[in-house]
């Protein structure tokens, strides 16, 4: 009996800890759209001559780049 009970709280253990594609998926697009933000406005602060703007949408550029390729990675990473 007790075996049984353990056996069932190790296995309902083991797909709690699992990840989900689906959030994956939804981080990444959630970097995309961000990136699309960023570069609007980059776009923006560089047709008004807001260097100092534009050098920080470039800095939040580089860092949401490297976060979807580290996003898109693990997805791929874990589909092997």
């Amino acid at each position: 009996m007790i075996a049984g009970v353990l056996l069932l709280i190790g296995l309902g253990a083991g797909t709690m800890f699992a990840e989900d594609g689906w959030r994956d998926r939804r981080d990444i697009r959630r970097d995309e759209s961000r990136i699309a933000r960023d570069r609007r406005e980059l776009r923006r602060d560089l047709y008004y001559g807001n260097y100092a703007a534009a050098r920080h949408e470039r800095k939040e550029l580089r860092y949401e780049y490297r976060d979807l390729n580290r996003d898109r990675r693990d997805l791929y990473w874990d589909r092997r």
